[in-house]
């Protein structure tokens, strides 16, 4: 007979997700994995593979959460220089998380060494750049954005910002520079 699952799959996801985070896939052993999130060796093997295909599935629930705050966001019908600047506050003020972005920093660490990883990346930086090119075209549809500005390029621009943001967090504690460089960056929407 087999042994019911003694634990929530999600939930033992999303420690690995902050494990991950905030060790990093290279600096993470599969003790440490085990010891925080709680489960055995075996279970982990059982229900996720190995340590690469744990990391994939935390990689892709992170991104999928992701996806569903911007989702809630564009449903909260503020305006959209407001759902813009709270994507920015929300990296500068990630209260309660490891630094950074879990996605940001899989990228840098393994982008170039693990096509797997470099391939969720790369699309999902194209759908927040699709996210950011739909908010502006909104924007300019309802005057709050001005007309002027292609929300192609604009998107590319916004989304390089961000993911330089979401990097510069790492290794500065400089708040103020940090929501400096936001407001720089939002200003091309004005």
């Amino acid at each position: 007979m087999a042994r019911s699952k003694e634990f929530e799959v999600n939930e033992v996801l999303d420690k690995a997700i902050q494990l991950f985070w905030a060790q990093g896939y290279e600096k993470t052993s599969m003790q440490d994995l085990v010891e925080y999130m709680g489960i055995h060796r075996r279970s982990i093997y059982d229900t996720f593979g190995d340590k690469h295909a744990l990391f994939m599935k935390a990689l892709q629930r992170y991104e999928s959460k992701q996806t569903n705050k911007m989702s809630f966001l564009m449903d909260t019908q503020k305006p959209i220089k407001e759902i813009i600047r709270v994507l920015f506050e929300s990296t500068i003020r990630n209260e309660g998380q490891p630094i950074g972005c879990f996605l940001v920093n899989s990228g840098v660490e393994l982008g170039v060494l693990d096509p797997e990883v470099a391939s969720l990346v790369n699309e999902s930086y194209l759908r927040t750049e699709e996210f950011l090119r739909n908010l502006v075209l909104e924007g300019q549809q309802k005057g709050e954005i001005k007309a002027d500005v292609d929300p192609e390029v604009i998107s590319h621009y916004l989304m390089n910002a961000w993911v330089g943001i979401r990097t510069l967090v790492k290794t500065t504690t400089d708040q103020q520079k940090l929501t400096n460089i936001m407001d720089m960056t939002l200003s091309v929407l004005d």
